[in-house]
């Protein structure tokens, strides 16, 4: 029996997505998984020191490691209206936040990968858990923040405003969807068992979508906001079509985004195709 270790958040769409896979409700042959669950942050530096199997990723971290881990294309989080969002305890402007001190959930983040690509001078950042940073946003302790997951859904409870949403921005500079999270795999685990554990995924996002009630109670238990309303609202914007199959439009997006992230000098060339096939 061949164990793996796979790593993916508490966020309600990746305890939805993963509940199948991790409970036994799909076969894979000869293969046994052992999740780890963190926050998208230590994930990312996780598989940067090669400590995991399979992984979800941010693509700005997948934009590093590109040499090691191929792509799955089932599982990850991309789509439109689901984007980070720059918020502050006073409407503003970004121009006047150039410079300004920003708390972001991660360098490794897509989430600050945007901030970067919107324009220069938004390199005053502080580091920190996503959960946290509405509060030092509402605090004082920063100008501003990037928020991702559920506190796009409660920023406002915390008296906060949104100055940008950066995957609005994204979706009216390319057209594309915005590429926030995907499933890589080692290189070396080799087609045969990557193609397996690629359609083992889509069958657990397949289930969860069949049978929305039964994750529910896995969900909860590592969710940071445990309100039913939240739960629900996460998981449908961030489980979509392209949780079941990146598809051509999926690939089109992330590939623009490696595109200009090489123009600006973030992420390293790479040769290597994103699937193994």
């Amino acid at each position: 029996m061949q164990q793996l270790t796979l790593g993916y958040s508490p966020c309600p769409n990746d305890t939805f997505i993963f509940y199948a896979l991790i409970h036994g409700k799909i076969e894979l042959n000869g293969v046994q998984i052992r999740e780890q669950l963190e926050d998208v942050e230590t994930l990312n530096r996780l598989a940067l020191d090669g400590v995991l199997d399979l992984t979800k990723i941010s693509y700005h971290a997948f934009g590093h490691l590109r040499q090691n881990y191929a792509l799955l294309r089932s599982g990850g989080a991309l789509g439109r209206g689901c984007g980070p969002l720059l918020v502050s305890r006073n409407t503003t402007s970004m121009d006047k936040l150039r410079g300004k001190t920003i708390a972001i959930p991660g360098r490794l983040t897509t989430a600050n990968l945007l901030l970067q690509l919107y324009g220069e001078g938004f390199d005053q950042v502080r580091e920190m858990p996503f959960h946290r940073i509405m509060a030092a946003v509402a605090d004082g302790s920063v100008d501003a923040g990037v928020i991702i997951h559920e506190s796009r859904f409660t920023y406002r409870q915390q008296g906060l405003v949104s100055i940008l949403d950066l995957g609005q921005w994204w979706e009216d500079e390319t057209g594309h969807p915005i590429p926030l999270g995907g499933i890589l795999a080692r290189r070396s685990l080799g087609v045969e068992c990557i193609q397996q554990i690629d359609a083992a995924l889509r069958a657990s996002v397949e289930y969860a979508l069949h049978h929305p009630e039964q994750p529910k109670r896995y969900i909860r238990q590592h969710a940071q906001e445990l309100a039913d309303s939240v739960i629900n609202e996460h998981i449908n914007l961030y489980v979509n079509p392209f949780s079941v199959d990146l598809g051509e439009a999926g690939v089109n997006a992330i590939e623009t985004l490696f595109s200009r992230a090489q123009q600006r000098g973030i992420i390293p060339p790479c040769d290597l195709p994103l699937f193994i096939e």
